[in-house]
């Protein structure tokens, strides 16, 4: 056997070079490039592997910088989802706080199961300088380091403690990585020294490999079961999930809706896996969906889950579905989330193989009169709601509605959408319409404030592979703005153009709406300025920020949108100017934080104080109190 003798970490990069994922006639690189931020720890190690790699051959792992350790995790699941999980990118920070920067992202990836590639960088496998600069020191546990911190966060762990054990640790790490079941954070940790140490590598492991992606077929039984329950109802809802898109299942869902008229719902993850004027799109389902899919699934009597893990917000904290006794269908890939809420359905099956055998299965069978019918005036009185809302009112702080509705009608149907935290994500499964699968990309497994800029300029990545020229819109209010906007820089540096629009309404509107509703009047979530003798935030002075000077401050070109009467005509032009451009382009605009859309009959399970000496958390606690009631302990 033929070897190279090689340091861990340039092993590992040309390692990583080689790897690609297969689906069907489609093949590309598992690892599109590198991010790093190089210090101590990684410096010697991945830092010269990767210098190396470009000096020898610049394709070989293109290497990206990133401003922020968390927001380079949130750049590779950005790219991710736009390759359908296919392809992502690996991170590198260094020891200490650069690793414990990543921490976030590690979450993120993981709660979104989406695949991403983390190399934190550790302290001496050998101990031979102890403690190191950064090293934490637990008296109970000297072995116990940041990177420890990624077992809970990552769907794969390991260490390289020798340097021999690289061989192993990678394979089973991109076999991980590229399971549709198993995929998320997949955490590799490199002490220092084992980076730089040389190892003779078999020359089989740097030859290319492929992961095929697994389609696992609907097993027999398990089919013939969920056929036999569809067949039998009444009133049967589809909730689609991610796993729709990742696995390119749209055409074969909406085949099923139109072949048999089963109305479908859509997670946040699943949001334009159907045009949202599709006749049996319903828009989306649960705490934040329409009031035409709640409605609708709140006598459904068999619900077939295609993809989805049933968040809390996707089943309105287990509300949302009313019926005596509904029947879950649960087709789902990986087997934890089949078997959700009691399903005795479980299809434990990939979404378009599945989607496929319901259809064959189906094709004799229609949803029932009164249920079409039902569903049909549901979506026509939600369109008109949606309508209304979008209408500009005039003011002179637009509402957030009439801002979405401005945004969506200024860009093309194929534009992509960016969010993640805030009221935004709310109002978008509301109100966003769209007629393209990847469309829609709204970060709700976490909801993660600062995930919308890197999270964007991953997606622009990720279009740029696929040569696709569609624009990026990330939309962020300036709380989630304020946690993370540096990655406005690397837009800059590499050319990338994405459109940020900044609604600013100086303070945190999701939260304080939450706030209100549990009896704590927005306590804490304005942005004002201290009153030493009240000791809180509660004020009416305004602090004086300039989000927009900030964004010039990076080399942004930047609109500003003035209040007033003219502020969603003023928007819609500024976009245009923005679409035109090659270059990014920062938006910012300010808004009411107190106008709300539509209301969808949706309800999220926030405890409220049992005990309160405040009449606004005892009137929340009544209402409260009748909501619980109508919560299911098992759905079933």
């Amino acid at each position: 056997m033929s070897t190279r003798r090689m340091t861990v970490g340039q092993a590992l990069v040309e390692f990583l070079a080689r790897q690609y994922t297969v689906d069907g006639d489609r093949r590309e690189r598992t690892i599109a490039g590198t991010f790093g931020i190089f210090g101590h720890g990684n410096v010697a190690g991945l830092g010269q592997a990767l210098r190396q790699a470009n000096e020898q051959d610049p394709e070989l792992m293109p290497y990206y910088q990133a401003r922020n350790e968390q927001a380079m995790v949130h750049q590779a699941v950005g790219y991710a989802r736009m390759h359908r999980r296919l392809g992502t990118f690996a991170a590198a920070a260094s020891v200490g706080p650069g690793a414990a920067n990543m921490l976030t992202g590690a979450a993120l990836a993981t709660s979104n199961r989406m695949p991403a590639l983390l190399l934190p960088s550790d302290t001496f496998a050998t101990r031979v300088a102890d403690p190191v600069l950064q090293q934490l020191e637990h008296p109970h546990d000297t072995s116990l380091q940041v990177t420890d911190a990624f077992r809970p966060l990552s769907r794969f762990f390991d260490r390289v403690d020798r340097p021999e054990q690289l061989f192993s640790i990678a394979l089973a790490a991109l076999r991980v990585l590229t399971d549709p079941a198993e995929t998320g954070a997949v955490t590799i940790a490199l002490p220092e020294d084992v980076q730089a140490e040389p190892v003779d590598v078999p020359e089989e492991f740097l030859a290319e490999r492929e992961w095929h992606l697994r389609r696992p077929l609907p097993e027999h039984g398990p089919l013939e079961r969920a056929v036999r329950v569809i067949r039998q109802a009444r009133r049967p809802l589809i909730v689609a999930g991610g796993g729709v898109l990742y696995s390119h299942a749209e055409d074969q869902l909406r085949a099923l809706a139109e072949a048999t008229g089963i109305p479908v719902g859509t997670t946040q993850a699943g949001g334009g896996v159907l045009d949202w004027d599709h006749p049996q799109n319903l828009g989306g389902i649960g705490a934040t969906g329409s009031s035409a899919a709640n409605r609708y699934a709140a006598q459904a009597d068999v619900i077939i889950g295609i993809g989805t893990r049933y968040s809390d917000f996707t089943t309105a904290s287990r509300t949302v579905f009313q019926h005596e006794r509904p029947a879950f269908v649960n087709v789902n890939v990986a087997a934890f989330d089949a078997y959700k809420h009691g399903s005795q359905l479980p299809v434990i099956a990939d979404a378009r193989e599945t989607l496929t055998a319901l259809s064959r299965e189906l094709q004799d069978w229609r949803l029932p009169a009164e249920a079409a019918e039902e569903a049909a005036a549901l979506k026509r009185d939600w369109d008109a709601a949606v309508d209304e809302a979008f209408v500009p009112s005039g003011a002179e702080l637009p509402g957030q509605p009439e801002i979405i509705g401005a945004v969506n009608s200024a860009i093309d149907g194929r534009d992509v959408l960016i969010q993640a935290a805030g009221s935004l994500p709310g109002d978008l499964q509301k109100l966003w319409r769209t007629r393209d699968p990847l469309g829609y990309h709204v970060e709700y497994a976490f909801s993660c404030m600062g995930y919308e800029i890197a999270g964007g300029l991953g997606v622009r990545r990720g279009l740029d592979a696929l040569d696709d020229d569609r624009d990026v819109v990330v939309m962020v209010g300036d709380g989630s703005y304020l946690m993370l906007h540096t990655e406005l820089l690397t837009a800059v540096a590499e050319g990338l153009k994405i459109i940020v629009v900044l609604i600013q309404n100086h303070g945190y509107a999701s939260i304080g709406h939450l706030s209100e509703t549990v009896g704590t009047d927005r306590f804490g979530t304005w942005y004002r300025t201290y009153d030493k003798q009240a000791k809180n935030f509660q004020g009416d002075e305004v602090l004086p920020v300039d989000l927009a000077a900030n964004a010039r401050s990076y080399g942004m070109d930047v609109i500003e949108v003035e209040p007033g009467p003219g502020a969603i005509d003023d928007l819609k032009a500024a976009l245009a100017t923005a679409k035109a451009k090659d270059t990014s382009t920062f938006i910012h605009i300010n808004s009411d934080p107190l106008v709300y859309a539509p209301e969808g009959d949706g309800w999220w399970d926030v405890p409220v104080a049992e005990v309160s000496e405040l009449p606004s958390t005892q009137r929340a606690l009544e209402e409260y109190r009748q909501e619980k009631k109508r919560q299911r302990p098992l759905l079933g």
